[in-house]
Formats: C-alpha cells, structure tokens, sequence
C-alpha cells in the first residue's frame, strides 16, 4: 500500500502564542502607564509643547475611534474592539509565523488598550472616553495615542500581509499551491508505478 509523502506543516509553537502575548502586553502596559501620567499631571485641554509644531502633548478625551472619528458612538466601539480581541484570541494557535504574532500582538495590545479606557474610565462603562495626547498637527490634526498608533500600524500591516499571499502559517499562497500541486503529482507518479509493478 502507497503512502502518500506530505511536507511538514511548520510547527505549531508557544513561541508564536507567547511573542503574541507579550507584545500585547508590553504595549498595553506602556500605553495605560503614559495615559495615567497624562491623567495625573495634565488638565484636560492643556498643550505642552515638545518640539514645536512638530510634536506635543496635548490631552484631550475622546468619545470616538481612533484619531477621534466618529465621536458619540462610544459603545459602537466598545463592542467591535471587544469582537476584534475575541477573533485574535481565537486565531491565535494558527499562528505559525513571527510576523504576524507581532503584527496581532499590536493590534491585540492596541484594542485593549484603549478598551480599558472605554470600560473603566469616565463619563462611564462602555461609554468611557479614550485618553488621547500626542499631537502632531503637521501630519495629521487629530490627537492621538500609543494604542491608536499601534492599530493603525498594525492593520496596514496585515493588508500588506495579506496583500503579499502570507498566511498565519508564514508561507505565501502560491508557494503552498505550487507545493501541493507537487505532491500531488508525486503521488500520482508513484501511485502509477506501484500499478505497473504489480501488473508486470
């Protein structure tokens, strides 16, 4: 009986989970720590400049999403973070690759970041309003914050990802066809052997 040969999936590692894990929790650590100190030493409204135009510290709360769009739809918000942390959560032993255990460990630490704001901090639950600070009016008007930063990054990144056919499992689209049809045609070949060896 013929065994047909298939090439080892990469492994399925803790590593991938925990570089996911600890990324998100560096971030969120960072991110809560820089909120607190804002909070603490600010008064809403206050500017400091950094560098000028260029950059300052600027705090603001914000009722929106990230870089203040859509404001008065907190709770919106609230739930799609919430599902995009289940989704994460949920995906996260397909991860074979280290870049996209980089790239959801940002948007994972990014999402909890400002949903704590949105689940713990005033005017109320679910309707908390995100603690923003970082403003560089040359770029962009809107004031902003580390969390935002890292989910906008993190999801051009996973178009880019996607955009280049690299799955969880770190190898691209076609590459796993081209394999595939490889073995494919190597069984078919062997299969056809094995045949013409018993009829003979």
């Amino acid at each position: 009986m013929t065994e047909f040969n298939t090439a080892p999936r990469p492994a399925a590692s803790a590593r991938h989970i925990a570089l996911l894990v600890g990324v998100a929790a560096v971030l969120l650590a960072a991110d809560q720590l820089i909120k607190q100190l804002v909070v603490d030493h600010m008064v809403e409204g206050q500017r400091i400049e950094v560098l000028g135009e260029i950059l300052q510290i600027h705090f603001v709360r914000n009722p929106g999403a990230a870089f203040s769009i859509a404001s008065g739809m907190t709770w919106i918000f609230t739930i799609i973070a919430a599902v995009v942390v289940a989704v994460i959560v949920a995906n996260a032993r397909r991860i074979r690759s280290v870049w996209w255990a980089i790239v959801l460990g940002l948007v994972l630490g990014g999402t909890l970041g400002n949903l704590g704001d949105r689940l713990f901090r005033a005017p109320g639950t679910f309707e908390g309003h995100v603690v923003d600070y970082i403003s560089t009016p040359w770029i962009v008007p809107a004031i902003y914050n580390l969390a935002d930063i890292a989910i906008v990054g993190g999801m051009i990144t996973v178009a880019l990802l996607t955009i280049l056919d690299i799955g969880f499992d770190g190898e691209r689209g076609t590459a796993k066809a081209k394999a595939a049809a490889t073995r494919a045609n190597s069984a078919e070949e062997s299969h056809e052997t094995d045949t013409n060896s018993a009829a003979a």
